[in-house]
């Protein structure tokens, strides 16, 4: 199956320009996407112009990332209502290798003809003076061409209006392009759907600079079924760094979408053949309380962003927050990892040294801590079965909670009935 035609049935192609498929089907070719590097990781955003590139390599083309360390200084107007705040260069260059090492885990990257290239168009950009600038890229396209795209237009009848630094974008990264076409045989650009005036500003500079022919892709922009903006929880990006979307969060936001969403994310987001995902679909429906959809989808992605043994890591800690599973998974966690898994359940301190000689589990419970208001309340519910100490069950009122009761030498999980969970951090 071409490339074009992949896009095509999972469902991302939007626009493509005439020639651009025969061109692919005739010969390989090297293709590119930017990535604006404002933020020091990529989120489940980019995710779907990081899948078009593994497609485009998948079809034996070659994948070239632009990461925009000289257009991030500025910001795209592209459909944003605001100019966004401007990055030194260190902040930037901080960002570019950060992005550079998290595609890496998706792209194949070396000095082959079908490997993967990172390139930054700082590198061209860092010492043009102004007036070479306007001089020479300013004149390959016209304020008319540039006034005509419907960002710009947006920007202008908006009540913040569009700066001079924002309406040059354009024209920068419409010379990445010619410049790439130029200097490294890049012949198609591609990206999502809001970047098509940006990218046909390039294709039009090498029409009227060289008089030579460029191509371009852009993939429908992923929304929700309910219309909901997609990557957007209620805590904000989902991202791709572990310190920042931790795996068992990035896990169940990809476990938590709806029948329809990971119908059509599973398309996109996994490399799944055709049949394979047909296949799945048909065994969801016959059980949709199973959750078969989401869950190949959660698992295939959450391996590929991060690892295997993170996967496993989310299923344990799923397990043990929504079922019965055991609490041994936290040894292999970092404290950060720790405090994540337990995000919104009560924490408590307790010093290592009260612990040496032991403490009494009614003392630790009421005193100590406040996982109950009252010795006496402890003890009621102790007594009645409803205590549970590292998941198991406490019904001694004389028992003595002591080191060797901690999980990865640092924590002590209680619980007070079957949902009430507390974590006692002890240093």
């Amino acid at each position: 199956m071409s490339f074009v035609e992949e896009l095509r049935w999972r469902g991302m192609l939007q626009d493509i320009m005439p020639g651009t498929e025969d061109l692919l089907n005739k010969e390989k070719v090297a293709g590119y996407i930017g990535f604006d590097p404002t933020g020091d990781s990529l989120h489940v955003g980019h995710l779907t112009q990081i899948m078009t590139l593994i497609h485009f390599q998948n079809a034996g083309h070659k994948p070239v990332a632009l990461v925009g360390g000289a257009t991030g200084m500025i910001g795209d107007p592209s459909f944003k209502s605001a100019e966004r705040n401007l990055l030194d260069e260190a902040t930037l260059q901080h960002n570019v290798a950060c992005l550079k090492k998290q595609l890496g885990k998706f792209l194949e990257f070396g000095e082959g003809e079908n490997d993967a290239q990172m390139v930054n168009n700082y590198d061209w950009f860092k010492d043009f003076k102004f007036l070479d600038f306007i001089r020479d890229i300013g004149k390959m396209i016209t304020v008319n061409y540039m006034m005509s795209k419907d960002s710009v237009k947006k920007r202008l009848e908006g009540d913040n209006g569009l700066s001079f630094t924002e309406f040059t974008y354009q024209l920068i990264q419409g010379y990445d392009f010619y410049y790439l076409w130029k200097h490294h045989n890049c012949k198609v650009q591609m990206g999502g759907s809001d970047q098509w005036g940006n990218i046909v500003t390039g294709s039009e500079m090498i029409r009227r600079q060289d008089q030579g022919t460029a191509y371009a892709i852009t993939t429908q922009l992923i929304k929700k079924a309910d219309g909901q903006k997609f990557g957007k929880t209620e805590s904000g990006a989902v991202w791709l760094d572990p310190k920042k979307t931790s795996p068992y969060k990035y896990y169940q936001f990809w476990l938590n979408t709806s029948d329809d969403d990971a119908k059509n994310w599973i398309k996109i987001f996994t490399l799944k053949p055709q049949n394979e995902i047909k296949s799945i679909i048909a065994e969801h429906d016959a059980a949709p309380h199973l959750r078969l959809v989401q869950k190949a989808l959660a698992k295939d992605i959450t391996i590929r962003t991060h690892s295997e043994e993170a996967y496993e890591t989310a299923i344990k800690t799923s397990e043990f927050l929504f079922g019965n599973g055991s609490l041994e998974f936290l040894n292999n966690l970092d404290h950060e990892a720790v405090l994540e898994v337990f995000e919104g359940i009560p924490q408590f301190q307790v010093a290592k040294a009260d612990l040496a000689a032991g403490i009494n589990i009614l003392d630790l419970l009421a005193v100590q801590t406040q996982v109950f208001p009252s010795k006496g309340e402890a003890r009621k519910m102790l007594q009645g079965g409803g205590v549970s100490i590292n998941r198991e069950k406490a019904t001694d009122i004389e028992e003595s909670v002591t080191e060797n009761h901690l999980v990865n030498n640092k924590y002590i999980v209680a619980q007070r009935g079957k949902k009430n969970y507390y974590l006692i951090i002890v240093d």
